[in-house]
């Protein structure tokens, strides 16, 4: 068989929850551990929008991503239907209250899957920003006026 790297003990995750590994190179691995004491591997990322799925909700062998809800299962990394989809499903061994993964695959499964990236997606700003779009409420030196931004005359107000 292959070689295995041993990676926490059992006691160190919660029951009906996930201890996250951390590799050299790509995303880290989500180690889960069910009410039966089944432990199970995936890639921490939800195969929907790449939510983490190490801070989801345990139920029977499945994980509920945090962000939408996708129900992932912990033996085969699938979304349960309707949802579609798999994240990579790493192969564990649990020895005298040790959790080891494959070794191999803890060195290539998932090694190219893109980070999500938080918050909305980013937009590159122009270096300098036309009058144009200046709001009619600033006040600050080196801004028109209101009736050479706008071509309307200032309020009175």
């Amino acid at each position: 068989m292959g070689e295995w790297k041993l990676v926490c003990r059992v006691a160190d995750i919660p029951v009906l929850g996930a201890r996250r590994i951390g590799r050299p190179q790509g995303m880290d691995v989500a180690v889960f551990r069910n009410a039966e004491g089944g432990v199970f591997a995936l890639l921490d990322r939800c195969p929907h929008k790449g939510g983490p799925l190490s801070q989801g909700i345990v139920f029977g062998t499945s994980v509920a991503c945090p962000l939408h809800n996708w129900t992932v299962g912990l033996d085969d990394g699938c979304a349960r239907q309707p949802d579609e989809g798999r994240t990579p499903k790493f192969r564990v061994k649990v020895e005298d209250g040790a959790v080891y993964l494959d070794a191999v695959e803890l060195a290539s499964l998932g090694i190219d899957a893109a980070k999500p990236v938080a918050g909305p997606e980013r937009c590159s700003r122009p270096a300098s920003t036309p009058s144009s779009v200046v709001p009619s409420n600033a006040r600050t030196q080196g801004v028109p006026d209101t009736e050479e931004r706008s071509g309307f005359p200032p309020s009175r107000e």
